[in-house]
């Protein structure tokens, strides 16, 4: 059974526990057609409202996790619920053990080159049950001779989750453009996470965690590169959220929402869903 959706920013949401979203990736390993899992967080929902066919992914996954705590933030000021955060930082060492044993089996692309390869030993040495079938980095051509290549590497390992570490939004799209293509069960988008298991990244304090600031702690390792994203983007995140609560909480929105006649649900807003595949635009650089 899948796990209930909810929406941030108009961007479908699957909060679970780790039981839960254990259960549903084996679900998925076994339902007989490709799954995808995705990460929310305030930057992947930013990117979510700046392209069109990123949100239409969004709502075709099947799993979209709390990766942030601002998306836990948004869902509890939007009324949805309180959900804790899953990070792949930390989610990694108690994943391993189930899909262990489970028998499930991963194959790691992604990351800059030597990254995937130190991230599967740390993996193999925490849990020596887990199956990597094989690694690859990230720094290949998106198109052409060396992309078939490493999907053809990929077939023949025949893994049941791909997970791909290509940056956003570039990791979604290369999913969504060439998952008919490989011969794997799951897709599950991962960003920087190899570099983190691997020990080239240091991992956020656990306490740090605890009060929502991985983006803060990430922020000081990497202040030139992530500060457009976190510094602008935090607050572009929490403006738009802003605006949906006023929306969905204005008393003009109650007064018209009082004044439909009883029974008549209020009819939703025009969605672009229908017109998703003509949405979807080539990734510049892709």
């Amino acid at each position: 059974m899948s796990l209930r959706a909810i929406r941030v920013l108009g961007v479908k949401v699957t909060p679970g526990t780790l039981e839960e979203l254990h259960r549903e990736i084996s679900r998925l390993i076994y339902q007989g057609k490709p799954g995808v899992i995705l990460s929310a967080n305030a930057h992947s929902l930013n990117l979510c409202q700046e392209l069109p066919w990123l949100k239409a992914f969004y709502e075709q996954a099947d799993l979209v996790y709390v990766d942030g705590a601002g998306v836990s933030l948004g869902a509890w000021l939007l009324g949805r619920g309180r959900y804790g955060r899953t990070t792949m930082a930390e989610w990694i060492w108690p994943l391993a053990t189930y899909l262990a044993d489970q028998g499930h089996s991963l194959y790691l692309l992604g990351n800059p080159p030597g990254v995937a390869a130190e991230a599967a030993a740390r993996l193999r040495s925490h849990e020596p049950r887990l199956k990597i079938l094989g690694t690859h980095h990230g720094f290949f051509a998106k198109t052409g001779p060396e992309n078939q290549a490493v999907i053809e590497a990929i077939n023949r390992a025949r893994p049941d989750i791909l997970m791909v570490g290509l940056g956003m939004p570039l990791e979604q799209f290369w999913i969504l453009k060439y998952h008919s293509q490989v011969r794997a069960r799951v897709f599950w988008e991962v960003g920087a996470a190899f570099e983190i298991w691997a020990g080239f990244q240091p991992a956020c304090p656990a306490w740090l965690g605890r009060l929502g600031l991985n983006w803060l702690f990430r922020l000081m390792i990497e202040p030139r590169r992530l500060a457009r994203r976190y510094l602008r983007g935090n607050l572009v995140f929490l403006v738009r959220l802003l605006k949906e609560w006023w929306a969905e909480h204005s008393p003009q929105n109650e007064a018209y929402t009082r004044s439909l006649p009883e029974g008549k649900p209020e009819e939703p807003a025009v969605q672009r869903d229908g017109q998703r595949e003509a949405e979807f635009r080539e990734f510049p650089g892709a």
